[in-house]
C-alpha cells in the first residue's frame, strides 16, 4: 500500500497570527474513528482526536509561516510553503499526497488538490485537525501576552471584538498588515 500524506493548512483568514499547515501519513492497522474537517467537530472532539492521531499516525509534521512572511509574500503563497515545510519535516517520504484546496504546493513528489478533501480523505482530516489544534493552542497562548485582543476566543479572525481591538490599542507584532482591515488602522 502506498503511503499517502494528508495535508491541510489553518490560518489564512485571521488578521493575526501564523499560518500552520500539517502532514499526516495514516496507519492502515490502526485506523481512527470520526476524522472529519476539523472546523465541523467540537473543540473537545478535537483535542481527543489530537492526541489518537499523534499516537496512532505512522508520521507527522508541522510547517508554518509567521506573520512578516505572510505579508511579503501574500497569504496564498505563504500558505504554499507552510504545506510544503510540513511535508519536509515529515520522517518519512509519502509516496504520494493529497492536498485539501484547489492548488497543490511545490513537492518532489506526486500529489492532486480535493476540494473539501478534509471532508472525503481521512488523512487530509487528520492535517487538519493536526493544524487547527496547533494554531489554536498559539492563540491561546497569546492571548495572554494580548489579553485585551480576545486572541483565545476568535482566534485572529476578524470579529467585531478584534476589530474594535484594533482601533482601540492599535497594533501587535502579531498582526498581518498586510491584511485590509490592519492597513485601516496604519492610516
Amino acid at each position: 500500500m502506498a503511503l499517502i500524506a494528508g495535508v491541510d493548512e489553518v490560518g489564512r483568514g485571521p488578521l493575526a497570527g501564523a499560518v500552520v499547515a500539517a502532514a499526516v501519513i495514516l496507519d492502515p492497522e490502526q485506523p481512527i474513528e470520526g476524522l472529519t474537517d476539523s472546523k465541523k467537530l467540537s473543540e473537545k472532539k478535537r483535542e481527543q482526536l489530537y492526541v489518537e492521531i499523534i499516537e496512532k499516525s505512522k508520521a507527522w509534521a508541522l510547517g508554518r509561516a509567521e506573520v512578516d512572511e505572510i505579508d511579503e509574500i501574500n497569504i496564498l503563497q505563504a500558505s504554499m510553503r507552510a504545506m510544503e515545510r510540513a511535508v519536509s519535516n515529515l520522517s518519512i517520504t509519502p509516496e504520494h499526497i493529497l492536498v485539501d484546496g484547489n492548488r497543490v504546493p511545490n513537492f518532489k513528489v506526486s500529489a492532486e488538490a480535493i476540494v473539501q478533501g478534509d471532508l472525503t480523505e481521512a488523512c487530509i482530516s487528520a492535517a487538519s485537525i493536526i493544524a487547527k489544534v496547533t494554531r489554536d493552542r498559539e492563540m491561546v497562548e497569546l492571548d495572554k501576552q494580548f489579553p485585551e485582543y480576545g486572541f483565545a476566543k476568535h482566534k485572529g479572525y476578524p470579529t467585531k471584538q478584534h476589530r474594535d481591538a484594533l482601533i482601540e490599542f492599535g497594533l501587535t507584532p502579531i498582526h498581518r498588515r498586510s491584511y485590509a482591515p490592519v492597513q485601516k488602522i496604519l492610516l
